[in-house]
């Protein structure tokens, strides 16, 4: 299920304070419809997401779960998760 508008602005505002030092050239309204448009396209992508997971982990995870693991990989992929095992 989409974010609703107030979860949105709160992940802008957020990504933002996170990013302070480095943001980009980019207007904050620019920055919500990116926001937007990337909610918007898990949201029209959720059934390929939970359709690429193997069983059993498709049927017995939950949705929280499930939504967990996927922004763990966006973290590790942005350089923001580090592993103990680093």
């Amino acid at each position: 299920m989409a974010l609703t508008a107030l979860n949105r602005a709160r992940v802008l505002n957020h990504w933002m304070r996170t990013n302070s030092a480095q943001l980009p050239a980019v207007t904050k309204p620019d920055l919500a419809a990116a926001v937007a448009a990337m909610d918007d396209w898990l949201d029209a992508n959720v059934a390929s997401l939970n359709a690429a997971m193997p069983q059993p982990a498709r049927a017995e995870l939950g949705v929280a779960m499930k939504l967990e693991i996927l922004a763990f990989i966006l973290m590790r992929r942005a350089n923001r998760l580090p592993a103990e095992e680093d």
